[in-house]
């Protein structure tokens, strides 16, 4: 009885839907997650003991020990700011420090188009390189 209302097909149909949509949940899932784990490891980094907070610490004194100077900054995967690594990091650019304290770092980002200044959380920097 229950074959003649529903065909082979229209079973796979709904087995279909059923997966898309726990996979829709689950991607949901995973994001949130992401968001959580970077909020935890912000939160680390001002915990002394830690090596969250180590690495924070160090790149505070990197920052502050290259004012004036110029580096190249790499920034973590979920800070993303596409005037950094596409006209500061180049050959033709160049990004310059010209203040830094614990939470955030002025930059000078010069390249062929201009140059403007943008502020940059520390918790978005990854490594500071002088050039």
């Amino acid at each position: 009885m229950f074959n003649r209302y529903l065909s082979g097909g229209k079973i796979m149909e709904y087995v279909a839907l059923v997966f898309g949509i726990i996979g829709i949940v689950a991607f949901a899932e995973v994001c949130s997650l992401k968001t959580k784990v970077a909020a935890l490891e912000a939160q680390l980094g001002k915990v002394e003991g830690t090596p969250q907070y180590e690495e924070r610490l160090s790149l505070i004194r990197a920052a502050e020990e290259y004012i004036g100077k110029q580096v190249n900054i790499t920034l973590k995967e979920e800070y993303q700011d596409v005037d950094v690594p596409q006209y500061g990091n180049t050959k033709y650019g160049s990004n310059t420090i010209l203040d830094a304290d614990d939470d955030w770092i002025l930059v000078q980002i010069t390249s062929a188009k201009g140059s403007k200044q943008v502020l940059i959380r520390m918790e978005a920097v990854q490594s500071l390189r002088e050039v």
